[in-house]
């Protein structure tokens, strides 16, 4: 059981596994997949009544939002230092070799060091990246109707036209983001 846990899953198991669950959370709650929902719910549990947007009840509406993301934090510690692969993130050669072009050349775990280390992000650079980086990405989500994953797994597959145009937006951003923002930031 460890072995199938530790490796990663063909598309044709998570695929439908996720369309499961997205159909599932609409048939039985109406409910949406998503995480920016859990922020939220977040937010409404830390700092209650302080800002209009965060004045609801989230003990009953956000509830298994708070649920789903801490399972989600439970599931990435658990596949990260309980099942993980010794084995170096299998990426392409051209990928390596553009990475190691911005001084990124350790590929033993699933996120390069370079990027993500405590150093890093105490660094002025890493602090001002993080700092106005998680501002846009939380405008972002709110000014979307949602996140990337409530978008792209559950608002395409509900045919909703707005989730259409945040995803192909998403998608944009993120080539801009990757050959623009990305070597200056490097």
């Amino acid at each position: 059981m460890l072995a199938l846990l530790s490796q990663p899953w063909p598309w044709y198991v998570t695929g439908p596994l996720m369309g499961a669950v997205a159909t599932a959370l609409l048939l039985y709650g109406g409910r949406m997949l998503g995480v920016s929902a859990s922020y939220r719910a977040i937010c409404a549990a830390v700092a209650p009544g302080r800002i209009e947007f965060f004045q609801f009840d989230w003990r009953s509406a956000g509830g298994w939002n708070l649920a789903f993301a801490c399972g989600l934090a439970l599931g990435g510690f658990v596949g990260a230092h309980l099942l993980g692969s010794t084995e170096p993130v299998a990426i392409s050669a051209a990928a390596r070799a553009d990475l190691a072009a911005l001084g990124i050349t350790d590929f033993t775990r699933l996120v390069p060091r370079e990027l993500f280390s405590w150093d890093n992000a105490l660094s002025l650079r890493g602090l001002l990246a993080l700092g106005p980086g998680g501002f846009l990405l939380g405008f972002g989500a709110f000014y979307a109707g949602g996140c990337t994953s409530g978008h792209g797994v559950l608002g395409l597959a509900d045919l909703q036209f707005p989730s259409l145009v945040a995803v192909i937006g998403f998608f944009v951003g993120g080539v801009i983001a990757t050959h623009l923002l990305l070597p200056l930031v490097l």
